[in-house]
């Protein structure tokens, strides 16, 4: 499929999630132009129906806005692109808490063991 996109979730869904992790991470700037779709479809091997439905749903949320003849751009409201990094990094925690809690685990145990680890990457540090 191009991507490696996942057959458990749809693609537009993920595709949507890509943009809104490059959105949040900062590798796209607040205010930045987005590629067309025809060249984002063209990037991520997909169909450009796709990736117009996944950029529909970013633009719902308010992530990005369409300038009418100027294309697709990323919002400049930080506030909002924190609310939705802090939504995104409790979903990763939960999932997380859930996965360790299916071997046994308790939260506490599993918070213990987040404290512990040291990061291989400098970016994480």
């Amino acid at each position: 499929m191009g991507f490696g996109f996942d057959n458990n979730m749809p693609i537009y869904m993920q595709i949507a999630r890509i943009i809104e992790v490059k959105i949040i991470s900062g590798e796209y700037s607040p205010g930045e132009r987005l590629q067309s779709v025809r060249d984002l479809a063209i990037t991520l091997k997909a169909n450009p129906n796709t990736v117009q439905r996944a950029l529909s749903d970013l633009e719902d949320a308010k992530l990005i806005y369409t300038e009418r003849t100027n294309g697709k751009f990323v919002t400049i409201d930080a506030a909002l692109i924190k609310n939705h990094k802090e939504r995104y990094a409790e979903m990763l925690a939960r999932d997380y808490l859930e996965s360790v809690c299916k071997i046994g685990l308790d939260k506490n145990e599993a918070a213990r063991l987040l404290n512990n680890i040291k990061p291989d990457n400098k970016q994480l540090m």
